[in-house]
């Protein structure tokens, strides 16, 4: 276990909080973490007044719960005011330094003590444990034996046991808001006892400005910065420090850009980038593709999707979509980056500003049918000349290719002739809209149609 936090009383834990702020070693942000709901800044759709978390908490009536959300949004503080408002013994895992063994020792401590005292464990980064790990908790979560409070910055959904899933209450933290970010770091500014109230530092508007807006709504990255920041500024001979926008910009140079390759962010980034692309908003595209990028995303992966938009929702009306994707792709391979993002935004800007059609997508009622029908034989006029001739010589009969029309043998190479199996009704899987090329195409298809 990596820590181990019991309460006893209702009062503040003395080692935790009585110390000055200027002699405290740890840093501004786990200092400032707030021991109370009326500390708590943000996430009030979860913890305001009269929610049911809050009420729960408050009530000391708390069921097994996870939290999950991005980083810094408040997950570990949440359980640490349930450490300090609830007469349970909490004991803190993480899942990425303990395991089963902590997790056995743990549950027979709650087991030794079930008919005195409840016991809280709260599992840090839980999505780490493997599934054999997650199995473990269940029975004792089911019996009572312990009242789980799980953090996780993955989807439970996807990164949790579903039993486990099941038996707790879910509760999702969003981003802090530019205003919480702002509190936040007025009230490190000016709590006296676990902050720099009551030390002589101020920070110009815009450096705090600054601060909000390039934490993106991470509280510990904001307050990490600002420690930074007061920590590297030399004191003026009255012994003031002031920050400013030149030493804010240096404290945090580049804003954090919320996104994990393999969990919702990344998931719900491509999806808007998609659904911009389809919906041909070329500004929205670009914006979403950039925060791929800056994050890191592999531009191979972006080419992929643009490749499947030029077919799935460009398609027929604008057959040069795939093309112009396809050689951009090429191109990118052959000159990399940083000019390769010039490629990137052309197949963007392309597939965008082109017309829209999902026509191509007729392919899987298609497949549906056959999947669902079967597939039925070949007609006969349809069917190979060589093995027809072959069959029609053995047989002494006639040989039905002769019943095949060759469409170039008719006006505008078209002729009304029989392809789908015998006794099939034709289908409307294909229906040519009227955008772009494909309204030619529409034109010649409802010529034949009346035919």
């Amino acid at each position: 276990m990596t820590s181990k936090s019991t309460r006893r009383g209702k009062g503040k834990p003395p080692d935790l909080f009585s110390v000055g702020a200027a002699e405290r070693r740890e840093p501004l942000a786990e200092r400032m973490r707030p021991r109370n709901f009326s500390e708590f800044i943000g996430q009030q759709h979860i913890v305001g007044p009269g929610r049911l978390l809050r009420r729960a908490i408050e009530a000391d009536k708390l069921s097994s719960i996870i939290l999950y959300g991005p980083a810094g949004v408040g997950k570990t503080t949440i359980a640490n005011i349930i450490a300090h408002e609830t007469s349970a013994e909490f004991v803190t895992l993480n899942a990425v330094l303990d395991g089963i063994k902590e997790l056995r020792d743990v549950i027979e401590k709650a087991e030794a003590q079930f008919s005195d005292k409840k016991t809280v464990v709260f599992v840090d980064e839980i999505h780490r444990w493997n599934k054999n790990q997650q199995d473990g908790l269940l029975p004792h979560v089911e019996a009572g034996t312990i009242i789980l409070v799980g953090a996780t910055t993955e989807n439970p959904f996807f990164s949790l046991v579903g039993p486990l899933v099941s038996r707790s209450r879910l509760f999702k933290l969003e981003p802090l808001t530019d205003d919480d970010i702002r509190a936040i770091l007025l009230q490190a500014l000016s709590d006296p006892e676990r902050g720099y109230g009551a030390l002589n530092v101020s920070m110009t508007p815009d450096a705090l400005d600054h601060l909000v807006t390039m934490a993106g709504g991470d509280a510990r990255d904001a307050l990490n910065a600002l420690e930074l920041a007061v920590q590297t500024t030399p004191a003026d001979p009255k012994g003031s420090i002031t920050v400013d926008l030149a030493i804010a910009v240096e404290s945090i140079q580049r804003r954090y850009v919320r996104y994990d390759r393999g969990a919702d962010e990344h998931y719900d980034t491509i999806s808007a980038f998609i659904k911009s692309l389809r919906g041909s908003d070329a500004n929205a595209a670009l914006y979403w593709m950039a925060k791929m990028l800056v994050a890191g995303e592999e531009p191979r992966f972006i080419f992929r999707r643009l490749l499947i938009l030029a077919c799935e929702d460009v398609g027929l009306a604008d057959p040069q979509a795939i093309v112009v994707v396809n050689a951009a792709a090429e191109a990118f391979e052959r000159v990399g980056m940083p000019e390769g993002n010039y490629f990137l935004s052309s197949a963007c800007l392309y597939i965008a500003t082109a017309p829209k059609s999902n026509t191509a997508g007729a392919i899987f009622q298609a497949i549906a049918h056959i999947e669902q029908h079967g597939a039925d034989p070949v007609p006969a006029h349809l069917r190979d000349k060589t093995s027809n001739a072959a069959a029609a010589r053995h047989d002494e009969s006639e040989n039905p290719s002769e019943q095949y029309k060759y469409p170039h043998d008719y006006p505008d190479a078209w002729v009304d002739q029989q392809y789908l199996p015998d006794g099939m009704a034709t289908p409307d899987w294909y229906v040519p809209k009227l955008a772009g090329y494909e309204r030619i195409v529409y034109e010649k298809w409802l010529t034949q149609k009346k035919s």
